[in-house]
């Protein structure tokens, strides 16, 4: 077995991964396969209105520390709100959401531990298409254990 080395990515570099949709972008800071899949994390920036599916995570934590703007997240039933320095924690297969709620763009710092639901979102950066069709999610969601649970509730 191979001893993980640290290491430290300087600011602006890492992964950086434009969405389909306008000013939407992530900066994939720390990848599972450079972690011995210990943790995954990147950097989100989110326009207003920007939501998540309504999901879980079967082998995955996730966690989101807000940097910037107003997010609102529902974990399980309970609905918060928060600027900037609200850290929200989403365990594994527990129902939750989030949306840009502000009116300004947010960053959001995301965290999955292990690493293995943020291989959805490297698999996702690797993809060089347009939009995904809803065929082509549901296939990323089933590889990497996501749980699509239907329309954002926020």
């Amino acid at each position: 077995m191979s001893e993980t080395k640290g290491f430290v990515i300087p600011a602006g570099a890492g992964k950086h991964h434009a969405s389909p949709t306008p000013g939407r972008f992530f900066d994939l800071k720390l990848l599972g396969s450079e972690t011995a899949d210990s943790i995954m994390m990147f950097e989100e920036t989110l326009p207003p209105g920007t939501a998540s599916l309504y999901h879980l995570h079967h082998d995955s934590d996730e966690v989101a520390w807000v940097l910037a703007g107003e997010i609102t997240f529902r974990i399980g039933e309970t609905i918060t709100t928060g600027g900037p320095g609200t850290c929200a924690f989403m365990p594994r297969n527990v129902a939750h959401a989030w949306k840009n709620t502000g009116g300004e763009t947010s960053r959001v710092l995301f965290l999955y531990t292990p690493a293995a639901a943020g291989g959805y979102i490297e698999a996702m950066a690797d993809r060089c298409a347009g939009p995904m069709t809803v065929a082509e999610r549901d296939e990323f969601c089933a590889r990497f254990r996501w749980e699509v649970l239907g329309p954002n509730p926020l």
